[in-house]
């Protein structure tokens, strides 16, 4: 499996901004993540979702109700919707798969990933 994430980019608070993560190989039991990294911490959990059922999402608590997570499967392509930017939502997010259908947001649960692409967002 091979992720390859895009869609990055500046953006000013109250922006929207929507992230692609393009998916080969065969994902139809895997969980799809998204996780960031800001600037001297660590790696933490956004949003995932299911590839078998874009339904079954979760999300971290930070970004409930302003990020949506989706998946395209004709288009081999998953999502993230990021609405009402803030500030410290700047950070360098990768999106991930997990060869499972148990939801996790445990970073090293994830077996693959890919490059990340840069958010920035200014106040």
């Amino acid at each position: 499996v091979q992720l390859q994430a895009s869609g990055g980019g500046l953006a000013q608070a109250g922006d929207s901004l929507r992230l692609s993560c393009a998916v080969s190989g065969r994902t139809y039991s895997y969980y799809m993540g998204w996780f960031r990294q800001a600037p001297g911490k660590e790696r933490e959990f956004v949003a995932a979702v299911g590839w078998w059922d874009a339904v079954d999402t979760f999300y971290a608590d930070f970004v409930k109700g302003r990020f949506t997570a989706s998946r395209d499967s004709a288009k081999n392509t998953v999502y993230l919707q990021m609405n009402s930017l803030m500030p410290e939502d700047t950070a360098v997010y990768y999106c991930a798969a997990r060869r499972s259908k148990i939801p996790t947001r445990e970073l090293q649960e994830f077996d693959y990933w890919g490059q990340g692409t840069q958010v920035t967002v200014s106040s």
